[in-house]
């Protein structure tokens, strides 16, 4: 019998099922891995924006942790709200002398533009997490955080990349490209090249929780054996489609829709090859 990938996501909560946990396991679903989750924080928000959080207690967060780390170990894993210093400081424990894949979708400012983690862990995960992930996710604004300058064009993200991956010591940065304006480009750079992944621009607030699905689907093609730069692109493909076919609920910024690419399948992202 054919043993399934598992995969595991460290994060938050949405009650309204768009972003964080449970965007993860949606996608780990749909992508036909097995789904687990640690929750580290309990998040009151909507499409509208982050009404309040409450932390889980790092013990209770370790003992989750331990309870499926020693029984159904996971092919990869993902963290996301990773809100405070000692849940950094948890994770890098446990995953310190890990083999397993390590995807981290550095969330620090919800897409409403409230702040979800404060400015010394944003200085923590640079030191204590970024060096053990096999692939960070950042949006602009997180990169920016990430690397200290602004970000404007193809060629700062470029710079961007390199910079989490030659000087914080990551194994590979995709710096997405949804904030820049022209065509959506996300610069993948692994430590020996650099890759380019383009998709249309959508006209569509629905983009809620794209991050996390982005990150969860890359998560999740790690589980089943796929090199970064092939799960980068069938995540990138993936979410394409997720933001091309909304849902159109919520008042706000609705979520993307996780069974959007069945509507056509998932066909290969353009690579450019080409600046």
């Amino acid at each position: 019998m054919h043993k399934i990938a598992s995969a595991l996501t460290i994060a938050g909560t949405d009650p309204t099922g768009g972003a964080g946990i449970q965007a993860d396991l949606k996608v780990f679903q749909e992508r036909e891995v097995y789904g687990m989750s640690v929750i580290t924080s309990v998040v009151a928000q909507n499409t509208e924006g982050v009404q309040d959080v409450q932390h889980l207690t790092v013990d209770f967060i370790e003992k989750q942790l331990d309870a499926v780390l020693t029984d159904i170990p996971p092919q990869a894993i993902k963290t996301g709200m990773i809100a405070t210093v000692e849940m950094m400081e948890l994770i890098a424990k446990k995953l310190k002398n890990s083999t397993i894949p390590y995807v981290i979708d550095p969330v620090m400012v919800a897409k409403s533009g409230h702040s979800l983690m404060d400015k010394t862990s944003r200085e923590v995960i640079r030191q204590t997490l970024i060096p053990l992930a096999t692939v960070v996710t950042p949006n602009v604004p997180e990169a920016e955080i990430l690397v200290g300058f602004d970000i404007q064009t193809n060629d700062d993200a470029e710079k961007a990349a390199k910079l989490i991956v030659d000087e914080l010591g990551a194994q590979a940065a995709i710096v997405k490209g949804g904030h820049l304006t022209g065509e959506a480009i996300d610069v993948l750079y692994d430590g020996n090249e650099l890759y380019y992944f383009q998709s249309e621009r959508f006209n569509t607030k629905h983009t809620h929780g794209t991050g996390c699905t982005f990150s969860a689907a890359i998560t999740a093609e790690l589980a089943k054996g796929k090199s970064v730069k092939d799960a980068v692109e069938l995540g990138k493909a993936y979410i394409t489609k997720a933001i091309e076919y909304p849902l159109e609920l919520g008042k706000g910024n609705g979520p993307t829709n996780h069974w959007g690419y069945r509507l056509e399948g998932l066909p290969a992202q353009k690579e450019i090859v080409d600046k």
